[in-house]
């Protein structure tokens, strides 16, 4: 192994300073967490086993993983909208015993509110913490403004487009400023021009704000394209695979060779894990 240069040996002297004290914390920890499920006939299911990992202050992080492996089980548990059968997660050093305003989580359907204008949207989670009508309104606006949706502010739901409904979801998630953002599979029902889209607004929201991000997604790709890390999950039980960190300059496009040979590497072991999937439906047929 070659010894470190002058520029790495300085870099991390200077990462050791006290005003780098909290970048050396993890925002959010995940210690041997498992999740096991009861099925109807009496047995049970280990979704989840040891599962270990430590997220940044500002890091995003992608994990992928085969259908079935407890990605979406996984996201819920450290948002606090599940509990683990053993281990313990932390955020900011406090133990997560439930949902809470520093966490918050975009689903693939949203969750947005047909009734409400988009304003009245975003405003909905302020709302909800008892912020002041002035204040919320004010906060709101400045995230549609972060989105591009400001002009806007006074329309529906059923008026928006598919990309547009994802940003009032973004706004409204960010407006709350979470310390934690969770997105799981938000971009699916999407067609692959307005995904493209959504990566690029997303990543520049991510870069101005800071934000923390944990995003489930099935698309190797795009998990390359967005992630400062992409977690590549086991099949049931899902462990831990492999990090990938993913070293490669801002911005990217899903053509880029780097990108592509980047996931090509995630995919050839998301491969063998979907091997195994397939392996165990073949097994359980033919005792069927």
């Amino acid at each position: 192994m070659s010894e470190p240069n002058d520029i790495s040996r300085m870099t991390s002297a200077a990462f050791e300073l006290p005003q780098f004290a909290e970048l050396r914390q993890p925002k959010l920890r995940v210690s041997g967490v498992s999740r096991k499920f009861a099925t109807p006939n009496g047995t049970s299911v280990i979704a989840l086993e040891h599962i270990s990992l430590e997220v940044r202050p500002g890091e995003f992080l992608c994990i992928v993983g085969p259908s079935g492996c407890g990605k979406s089980t996984l996201l819920s548990l450290m948002a606090g909208l599940d509990t683990p059968t053993s281990g313990e997660i932390f955020l900011d050093g406090q133990r997560v015993d439930g949902p809470g305003t520093g966490l918050s989580v975009i689903f693939q359907e949203l969750g947005l509110f047909p009734w409400l204008t988009v304003l009245q949207n975003v405003e909905f989670g302020l709302k909800m913490k008892g912020m002041e009508r002035a204040e919320r309104r004010k906060r709101a606006m400045e995230f549609l403004r972060l989105v591009h949706l400001s002009s806007f502010e006074s329309s529906y739901i059923h008026q928006l487009s598919g990309g547009m409904k994802q940003r009032v979801a973004l706004a409204r998630s960010l407006a709350t400023q979470p310390d934690v953002l969770f997105m799981d599979e938000p971009f699916a029902a999407l067609d692959a021009q307005t995904r493209d889209l959504m990566h690029e607004e997303l990543e520049r929201v991510w870069k101005e704000t800071g934000q923390t991000i944990v995003f489930v997604t099935h698309n190797v790709r795009e998990a390359v394209r967005l992630g400062d890390r992409v977690m590549l999950l086991t099949f049931r039980p899902g462990r831990v695979k492999t990090v990938f960190p993913v070293i490669l300059e801002r911005p990217r496009h899903l053509e880029d060779a780097d990108l592509a040979h980047t996931a090509r590497e995630v995919l050839a072991q998301l491969k063998e894990e979907i091997n195994k999937a397939v392996e165990e439906e073949y097994s359980h047929a033919a005792k069927d």
